[in-house]
C-alpha cells in the first residue's frame, strides 16, 4: 500500500468495512486475555471493537498509511500500541496470540511474504482470522472504472492501467498459507454487497484512490462522479474468509 490516505474521511463512510469486520470479530473466540495483531487497523474503529472484546489482553494495531497510523493513535488514545510498519517486512518483539485482519490483504501485492510474515508473528498454536476482497471482488465497479478511464480526458493516464489489487481465490490462498507453515486452513469466499451512504466520498477515498493518483487534480471529481454514474451506488462486495493456525511444533 504505496498511497497514503485521507484517513479522516476513511474513518467518516467506512461503515459499511466497519459492518463486514464485525462478522470476522465474532470468529475470533477470544477469552478476553489475548494478544492480538490488527494487521491493518486503518483509522482506529475496528480496533476499539476488538479492545472491547479483550478486557484483560491488549493489542497491537499496524498500519502503513502515516495518516492512519496517526488518526488509530488519536481514537485508540493509548488502549492499543500502534505501529507503522509494511505488513510484508513486519517484525515484532514478542509473538501474539491471534493475528486479527479485515479489507486489509487484497492492498498487498506480495501473499506469500505477507503470510510469512504474519506465521512469524504467532506464537505456536496461535491462530490467524482475516477476511479481505477476493476474488471477483467489485468487478463490475472495476468494469465501469475502465470504462470511464478509456474514454477521453481520462484515457492519457488510465487506458491501460491495472492498480495494485490482488483479489485472490480460496484455493491459491489456501495453497499459500500452507507454505508458509499454517494448519487447518479454511478459506472461502462470501458475497456481501454494500451500498454506501455516501458513495462518492467512499469511492473517492477507498475504491478509486489509487485511479486518482494517476490523475491530474483537475480531473478528479468527474472522474469520480463518471464512474458513480456509470455503476450505481451498489458495490458487489466479495470477501475471501480466512482461519488458519500455526502449529503446536512450529
Amino acid at each position: 500500500m504505496s498511497r497514503d490516505w485521507d484517513a479522516a474521511t476513511y474513518d467518516r463512510v467506512s461503515k459499511p468495512l466497519v459492518d463486514l469486520a464485525t462478522t470476522v470479530l465474532d470468529r475470533l473466540d477470544l477469552g478476553g486475555d489475548e494478544t492480538v495483531l490488527d494487521a491493518g487497523c486503518g483509522s482506529g474503529n475496528v480496533t476499539l471493537m476488538l479492545l472491547e472484546r479483550l478486557p484483560r489482553g491488549q493489542v497491537i494495531a499496524v498500519d502503513g498509511a502515516s495518516s492512519m497510523v496517526e488518526h488509530a493513535r488519536e481514537t485508540l488514545n493509548g488502549r492499543a500500541a500502534v505501529l507503522q510498519a509494511d505488513l510484508t517486512a513486519l517484525e515484532l518483539e514478542r509473538p501474539v496470540d491471534v493475528v486479527f485482519s479485515s479489507a486489509v490483504f487484497h492492498w498487498i501485492a506480495d501473499h506469500d511474504r505477507l503470510f510469512q510474515r504474519l506465521f512469524a508473528a504467532l506464537r505456536p498454536g496461535g491462530r490467524m482470522v482475516a477476511q479481505c476482497g477476493g476474488e471477483g471482488n467489485i468487478e463490475r465497479f472495476h468494469e465501469a472504472a475502465r470504462a470511464v478511464g478509456a474514454t477521453a480526458p481520462y484515457a492519457e493516464f488510465l487506458a491501460g492501467w491495472a492498480g495494485p489489487w490482488n483479489f485472490a481465490g480460496p484455493v491459491e490462498t489456501a495453497a499459500r498459507l500452507e507454505r508458509a507453515g499454517f494448519e487447518r486452513v479454511e478459506t472461502w469466499l462470501e458475497p456481501r454487497p454494500i451500498s454506501p451512504e455516501d458513495p462518492e466520498d467512499y469511492l473517492r477515498t477507498i475504491c478509486l484512490g489509487y485511479h486518482l493518483e494517476q490523475l491530474p487534480e483537475e480531473l478528479r471529481d468527474d472522474y469520480v462522479r463518471a464512474v458513480l454514474e456509470r455503476s450505481g451506488r451498489e458495490l458487489d462486495y466479495v470477501r475471501l474468509n480466512i482461519v488458519a493456525r500455526r502449529g503446536m511444533d512450529a
